[in-house]
C-alpha cells in the first residue's frame, strides 16, 4: 500500500499534465489536418499512453507479435484502464479501440479519445450500437489496421474471463477479417477496478494466433465466440471463476 501511494505521488503530476498537453494536440490535429488518417494521430496517442506507463512504473513485455495480423479484430480480456495503455503504447499498428459512449464525457481524455478515431458504443441502444459496428467495419475496410475490442462489455472485478457479447465476431465474420485473439496479464495487480491506486510491476500482452473465419458463414457466430474465448483464456487472459474466488477469499481473511 505504501509503496503505491508512493507511486502516485509521481502519477499524479504526470498523467494529469500529459492527458492535458496529448489532449490539446490530439484535437488540434484532428481539426487542423488535411488528411484521410494523419500518422500523428497514431503517434500522439502512443506518447500518451507511454507517458502513464512510465509515470506509474509499469514494464510492459510483448508475446506473438508474429501473429498480429491486418485488417484484424483484435479481441481481448480486460481487467483495467492499464490494458488500454499498454495496447495503444506496444501494438505496432493502426488500432482503433471501441469503447463505452461514456468515455467521450471525461475531460480531456474523452475528446482526444474521440479525435484519435476510436468508436463509442452505446450498447443501451441496439440501432445505435449497430451503426458504431458498422463504422468499424468503415475503417476496416478503408484504412486497414486493426480493431480492438473487449468483448467481455466491461472491466471484470474478479480477474475472471467473463462470457463474450457476439459484436466484435459478427463485424469479423461480415468483413471476412480474422479474429485475433489477445490476452493482457498483469494488469489487475496494477490497477483493479474500483480501485485509483496504481501499483508499480510488470505487465504482458500474448498475442494468438490469428482465427481464420473464411469457411464460417454469420451463423456460425456462436461458434467463433466459444473458439475465441478459449484462445484467450488458453493465452493467460483471466482467472476461472473458481480461481478468482479462491483469491477473493484469501483476500478477505
Amino acid at each position: 500500500m505504501i509503496r503505491a501511494l508512493l507511486n502516485m505521488i509521481r502519477l499524479i503530476p504526470v498523467a494529469i499534465a500529459s492527458t492535458v498537453w496529448h489532449g490539446i494536440r490530439i484535437v488540434w490535429v484532428a481539426r487542423r489536418t488535411r488528411l484521410d488518417r494523419d500518422p500523428r494521430l497514431v503517434d500522439l496517442p502512443r506518447s500518451w499512453t507511454d507517458s502513464l506507463l512510465w509515470a506509474g512504473g509499469v514494464r510492459v513485455r510483448v508475446e506473438g507479435l508474429e501473429n498480429l495480423v491486418e485488417p484484424a479484430v483484435l479481441v481481448c480480456n480486460h481487467v483495467s484502464w492499464y490494458d488500454v495503455f499498454a495496447l495503444v503504447s506496444y501494438l505496432p499498428v493502426d488500432a482503433r479501440f471501441v469503447g463505452k459512449k461514456e468515455i467521450v464525457k471525461i475531460p480531456f481524455f474523452g475528446p482526444a479519445w474521440l479525435a484519435s478515431g476510436h468508436i463509442p458504443i452505446d450498447r443501451s441502444d441496439r440501432r445505435k450500437a449497430i451503426r458504431s459496428l458498422e463504422r468499424a467495419g468503415e475503417i476496416l475496410e478503408e484504412d486497414g489496421g486493426v480493431i480492438v475490442m473487449f468483448p467481455e462489455g466491461t472491466r471484470s472485478r474478479d480477474g475472471s474471463l467473463q462470457p463474450f457479447k457476439k459484436g466484435a465476431f459478427m463485424l469479423a465474420l461480415q468483413l471476412g477479417v480474422p479474429v485475433v485473439p489477445t490476452a493482457v496479464i498483469g494488469s489487475r495487480k496494477i490497477m483493479r477496478k474500483g480501485s485509483a491506486l496504481v501499483h508499480p510491476g510488470e505487465m504482458t500482452i500474448r498475442i494468438g494466433e490469428p482465427i481464420t473465419v473464411e469457411d464460417l458463414t454469420l451463423g456460425d457466430r456462436d461458434v467463433l465466440v466459444e473458439q475465441a474465448h478459449d484462445a484467450v483464456r488458453a493465452l493467460g487472459g483471466g482467472q476461472s471463476i473458481i480461481e478468482a474466488r479462491e483469491e477473493r477469499g484469501v483476500e478477505d481473511r
